[in-house]
């Protein structure tokens, strides 16, 4: 997994989304589709982008999977961001 696939899974806005409800707990995918109006196999695509791009794991308990956020990517994301700013603080001191 590297940027490419990270940034192309966060593209979209439904991805996005899901990982906005998965911010303070593990969800099913039927707890997730139930916040959009879109089929099982779409919000399965979706999930699916995600954890190729490394941004979710999975969880199996009984008949359900779980789905959570893969903090360590984005921290990875935010440090190189982070790469970024801080040069125009500098000019102005």
């Amino acid at each position: 997994m590297g940027f490419p696939e990270t940034f192309k899974a966060l593209s979209d806005p439904v991805r996005r989304e899901i990982l906005v409800l998965l911010k303070d707990k593990k969800l099913s995918a039927g707890d997730i589709g139930k916040h959009f109006d879109m089929t099982g196999a779409t919000i399965s695509y979706h999930l699916s982008q995600l954890k190729k791009a490394g941004l979710l794991f999975e969880t199996k308990y009984k008949n359900f999977i779980y789905y959570e956020i893969n903090i360590s990517v984005f921290e990875e994301v935010m440090l190189w961001f982070s790469q970024f700013g801080g040069k125009e603080n500098e000019k102005k001191s």
